[in-house]
C-alpha cells in the first residue's frame, strides 16, 4: 500500500508540474467568507530526501508546506479551503505532514497536528514539498520500549518510560512536529523534548495543551516504568541518539 501511495503522489506532482489548472468541481465554499486560521500549530533539512523519483524501499512520505499559511480542504476538488493552518510551529519550523492518501488532480491527503489524534485533511500538492523520511521511530508500550531506524535498518535500541494507567501514552501513528532543545538537561523534560503530532487523550489543561512528545529524564529508574502523563521518558544519556532525527520523522505508538 505504500508503494503505492508513493507512485501514486509522485505521479499527482508530475501532473501538477505539467498542467496547473484549476479545482476540479464540486466543492463547497465555507459560508462568511474567507476561511478561518487553525494555529499556532506546527528549512530543508538534511536526513530528509526529496523525491523526485519513487524510491526503491516502500515506507511513508511527508509533505512539507511551502509557506506558513496552508488551505486545508474537507475533501478533493472543494472550492474552497475549510480553514487555513498555521503551519509554522513554536519554533518557527515548518514540519513535513504524513501524507495518508493521494486523489488525482494533484490532492495529498495528510496528517494534520491537531485534536483529536488521527485528524487529517486535503492540500494542494503545488502548496507542499513531498519528502521521503529517512528516520523513522517506533514505541512499543508492552515491551517499554524505542526502535530507531534509518532507511530501514536499526540504529539504537532504547528502553523508556512510558504514561502511567490513569494518563496513559495514546496509539497511533504519528510524527516529530517540533524540536526542543533544553537549556537545563536537569529539568523536567531533560536534555531534549520531541513534540509529536498528537496530544494526550485525558489531559487538556496541560503544558503544551497536553501535545505527545519523546523527552529527556535524569532519572535511569524511569526506564520501563509507567512514570509519565503520556510522554515517553528517555534517560538523557539514551537520548543522544534521537538528536538527529528531524522534524516529520514518522513516529509508530503501539501495544
Amino acid at each position: 500500500m505504500a508503494a503505492v501511495i508513493r507512485r501514486a503522489a509522485l505521479a499527482v506532482v508530475l501532473a501538477v508540474a505539467a498542467c496547473a489548472g484549476p479545482p476540479a468541481p464540486p466543492g463547497e465554499a465555507p459560508a462568511g467568507g474567507a476561511p478561518p486560521i487553525a494555529g499556532p500549530l506546527a528549512g530543508p533539512e538534511d536526513p530528509f530526501r526529496p523525491l523526485r523519483a519513487p524510491a526503491p524501499a516502500p515506507g511513508p512520505l511527508g509533505a512539507r508546506p511551502l509557506g506558513r499559511y496552508l488551505g486545508v480542504y474537507a475533501r478533493p476538488g472543494a472550492l474552497a479551503p475549510g480553514f487555513v493552518l498555521d503551519a509554522r510551529n513554536p519554533t518557527g519550523q515548518l514540519a513535513p505532514m504524513l501524507v495518508r492518501g493521494v486523489r488525482p488532480g494533484g490532492w495529498l491527503e495528510v496528517l494534520l497536528p491537531l485534536r483529536p489524534n488521527g485528524t487529517t485533511g486535503w492540500v494542494r500538492a503545488e502548496e507542499v514539498r513531498l519528502v521521503e523520511p529517512r528516520f523513522r521511530i517506533e514505541v512499543d508500550l508492552s515491551r517499554r520500549a524505542l526502535v530507531l531506524e534509518r532507511d530501514g535498518r536499526v540504529l539504537r535500541r532504547l528502553r523508556v518510560g512510558i504514561g502511567r494507567p490513569a494518563t496513559p501514552t495514546p496509539t497511533g501513528r504519528f510524527y516529530v512536529w517540533v524540536k526542543v532543545p533544553q537549556r537545563n538537561p536537569r529539568g523536567p523534560y531533560g536534555s531534549l523534548a520531541l513534540g509529536l503530532s498528537g496530544f494526550s487523550e485525558v489531559l487538556e489543561r496541560w503544558p503544551g495543551e497536553g501535545r505527545l512528545a519523546i523527552h529527556g529524564t535524569t532519572d535511569p529508574a524511569d526506564r520501563g516504568a509507567r512514570v509519565s502523563a503520556g510522554c515517553i521518558r528517555v534517560f538523557n544519556p539514551d537520548l543522544r541518539a534521537l538528536r538527529r532525527v528531524p522534524l516529520g520523522t514518522p513516529v509508530l505508538i503501539h501495544r
